[in-house]
């Protein structure tokens, strides 16, 4: 109906009720951000860190693979790389024995 006449409806203009100094976050608004930016940075320090971790064990673990792989592959007895040790003269890292005639060690 109205755009048969042509007349516009009037829109209320909206009038402040409370003072604009008074709706302000003020310090502690803006404390509380710091601390929630302070609590993202370091969130996103330590997720990037683990992140890291993950990735490095798995190249570590396909390296193993590939390693136990050609060890298969290959049949003999395998060496160590970096040692030159077979695995059948490697010693036992866990176990330690006790030296003769001394009884006051204990392993």
């Amino acid at each position: 109906m109205l755009v048969l006449t042509g007349t516009e409806t009037p829109i209320p203009t909206p009038t402040m009720t409370v003072a604009p100094e008074a709706v302000t976050p003020g310090f502690v608004g803006f404390a509380a951000i710091v601390i929630v930016l302070i609590a993202v940075i370091l969130l996103i320090w330590d997720m990037n860190r683990r992140i890291r971790r993950v990735r490095y064990r798995e190249e570590v673990r396909a390296e193993l693979d590939a390693e136990q792989a050609a060890r298969s592959e290959g049949g003999a007895s395998p060496k160590d790389a970096t040692t030159g040790i077979a695995d059948h003269d490697a010693p036992d890292a866990g176990t330690r024995t006790k030296p003769e005639g001394d009884d006051s060690r204990t392993t």
